[in-house]
């Protein structure tokens, strides 16, 4: 059953080593505007009111290895394309790395 909402999602955050690096490759991969950015935090959303990606500093944070399980998924997000053989380049270029 679902009861009556508390709140509403605002962002879903992901933390990282450089906010704005991973905040560009995503605005560029989605086509959405950065909506805010500081020192530790950038977002990028439809509008500066709608919910979004938000982009949080994370000293020492370590990127996953997968595969290899030595460093294992925190999370991911699963992005949709068309056509995957033609995306995949183009994501390359933006600064995508290809698993093994």
């Amino acid at each position: 059953m679902i009861g009556i909402m508390i709140g509403r999602m605002h962002h879903v955050v992901v933390d990282c080593p450089d906010p704005g690096a991973l905040a560009a490759f995503y605005s560029a991969l989605l086509g959405l505007p950065v909506t805010y950015r500081d020192d530790d935090w950038v977002v990028i959303a439809a509008s500066d009111t709608s919910s979004g990606l938000a982009f949080q500093l994370a000293p020492g944070n370590q990127p996953p290895t997968w595969p290899d399980p030595a460093v294992p998924q925190q999370s991911h997000l699963d992005i949709m394309a068309e056509d995957v053989a033609a995306a995949g380049p183009r994501v390359l270029t933006l600064g995508a790395v290809k698993l093994a």
